[in-house]
């Protein structure tokens, strides 16, 4: 732990909420231990159960169980954020949207081009509030993408490693320039690996290239409706991710991208980006990591509007000036993106960032700072790797948290 940093979340936070958040942290160590993780991938499963003999893991009918002992070593060899490449207080053009949004017509849906990539790494580039950027928008050649990326950006960057041709093209990158990060949704709902990408993930890991860790469970469907529960499944999966990556190559850089999201009853418990309670929740996802002193990535300054209206300026600006006020350390689509970051306007881009310009952690909205919550793990408990829509916590609280 860092105690530094739990300090100074305790002055910005206050105590109820730093105490929340090192509980949450527990809850998420006994999930793993519990719980495990479904996993099949060999090489995975190879480095736990060579832990088993000392009673640290156990690999039984393709899931994983880790303990607390052995999440704690490999927390010991990750880089902290003082060895970073990245600085407190980040915003970087992040994500990927499927769709380009015609500024012009007023229309989303649109398929990007290598245009369209080049123009926003140009823009990323030119503007001293863009810390970095991801990929905005998805090319179907990936190795061409980062390519453009590399060639017209020299801020941090991040991309998707999911072929032989991409891995071998990010370790050239990464001999030319250090500050790249690979991403991963190593994991999915509920507590499964996604075979699909742990493949190259323990290529990517073993190449000793940094990764950036996301998992994505929502409030209310694959998680507790609540904050601690959300968070601790989120971290829960994340700390999975880590954990494999530093058994594969001890001291490789992780990135804690957990990302949870909330799943809103108004809108067919679709997920609701705009929500302040959104923002404030990545924002404690933030403080949690950097408690363990993690380098962490969170999302925040995005919208649920569908078109760049004055609502979705509104929603960049609260969600950028939260994270001014309460501090965190990168956060991703606080530009350009819209509703369910499908589509992506690079008029909001630039709008968005002559915004960011402008804001101070005075904008901030009020925020009820949440405290722990015991349903969060007794639904978790309860409810085990099943959903979360007909949880009795879900329909207590509909309407009354998660819903500004």
């Amino acid at each position: 732990m860092n105690k530094e940093q739990i300090e100074l979340s305790r002055s910005l936070l206050g105590t109820d909420a730093v105490e929340m958040l090192l509980q949450v942290h527990q809850d998420a160590l006994w999930i793993l231990e519990n719980l495990g993780v479904g996993c099949k991938q060999p090489e995975i499963q190879q480095v736990f159960h060579q832990f088993e003999g000392e009673g640290l893991a156990a690999v039984f009918e393709d899931r994983v169980y880790v303990t607390s002992t052995l999440v704690d070593r490999c927390l010991e060899h990750v880089p902290g954020p003082d060895d970073f490449f990245v600085p407190m207080n980040s915003f970087f053009i992040g994500g990927t949207a499927p769709y380009v949004y015609d500024d012009d017509s007023g229309r989303g849906g649109m398929m990007p081009t290598e245009e369209d990539a080049a123009r926003i790494a140009q823009i990323a580039e030119a503007h001293r509030v863009v810390a970095g950027m991801g990929r905005g928008i998805k090319l179907n050649d990936e190795v061409r993408q980062m390519s453009i990326m590399a060639e017209h950006c020299t801020k941090p960057i991040y991309f998707a490693v999911t072929t032989d041709a991409a891995l071998a093209r990010a370790k050239e990158i990464y001999e030319e320039r250090k500050n790249i990060m690979i991403v991963f949704c190593l994991t999915r709902p509920p507590l499964e690996v996604s075979e699909n990408f742990s493949e190259h993930f323990v290529k990517v890991v073993k190449a000793g290239l940094p990764v950036f860790i996301s998992a994505m469970p929502m409030a209310g469907i694959s998680a507790p409706f609540c904050y601690n529960g959300v968070l601790a499944m989120t971290h829960a999966e994340v700390l999975f991710g880590i954990c494999a990556a530093q058994l594969l190559n001890v001291g490789v850089t992780c990135i804690h991208a957990g990302f949870p999201t909330i799943a809103d009853p108004r809108i067919e418990y679709n997920p609701n980006y705009g929500l302040i309670s959104h923002n404030f929740l990545n924002i404690l996802m933030a403080h949690l990591n950097l408690m363990l002193d993690l380098p962490t990535f969170q999302s925040a300054g995005t919208t649920h509007e569908e078109h760049p209206t004055e609502h979705a300026y509104v929603d960049a600006r609260m969600g950028r000036a939260l994270c001014l006020k309460y501090g965190c350390h990168m956060i991703r689509h606080s530009f350009g993106f819209l509703r369910y970051l499908v589509d992506f306007s690079i008029g909001k881009l630039e709008n968005a960032i002559r915004i960011a310009g402008e804001v101070s952690p005075e904008d901030a909205p009020e925020v009820e700072i949440p405290f722990y919550d015991e349903r969060g793990m007794e639904s978790i408990k309860r409810i085990g790797l099943g959903m979360y829509m007909e949880d009795p916590l879900t329909t207590a609280n509909l309407g009354k948290i998660f819903a500004s």
